[in-house]
């Protein structure tokens, strides 16, 4: 059985896209990937650790896949899970709510009682505010493919070596 099991929302396929790339870098045996549109709580409750994806629409809102289901996931307890966050966001023409979806899981597993791993530091980016900026870094992995799509890999590289460990307990 996977030990991580990878919950995304996505509207365009950036965030599926970046999705599938954690499921190849980490090994299809590791990961088990799920759109939250087609998860359950059970899905969820069955992972001891989790990685959880979302882009930035709208007023800094989660996309409609993620906002249907969170209810549901908010009814899983998470005490003694690692979870790991991700993000998509476009910091030119949304720099003032800058991957804000992040914060939004970020507080739901929170406080559902998960341990949270996978800050990301805010250098490289140009952005006037993120909800998703806790005492100077990303509460996860902030990514631009809009403007800054030639940096996504090199970071979704590193910061997977920064939570591998963790999320393989």
């Amino acid at each position: 059985m996977s030990t991580i099991g990878l919950f995304y929302g996505s509207e365009t396929g950036n965030t599926r896209k970046v999705a599938k790339s954690i499921v190849k870098k980490l090994g299809e045996d590791v990961v088990e990937l799920f759109n939250v549109s087609k998860a359950s709580a059970d899905d969820v409750a069955k992972f001891s650790a989790l990685i959880l994806g979302s882009p930035t629409l709208g007023d800094g809102e989660l996309v409609d896949s993620w906002k249907e289901f969170l209810p549901t996931f908010k009814g899983v307890d998470l005490t003694g899970k690692t979870v790991a966050i991700y993000g998509l966001g476009d910091q030119e023409s949304y720099g003032h709510e800058f991957c804000d979806a992040m914060a939004i899981l970020f507080e739901a597993a929170k406080a559902q009682g998960a341990t949270l791993i996978g800050s990301w530091p805010t250098d490289d980016y140009e952005f006037s505010k993120s909800k998703a900026v806790v005492d100077g870094e990303f509460v996860g992995l902030a990514l631009d493919n809009d403007n800054q799509k030639d940096m996504t890999d090199e970071r979704v590289d590193a910061w997977l070596e920064q939570v591998k460990d963790a999320l393989l307990g």
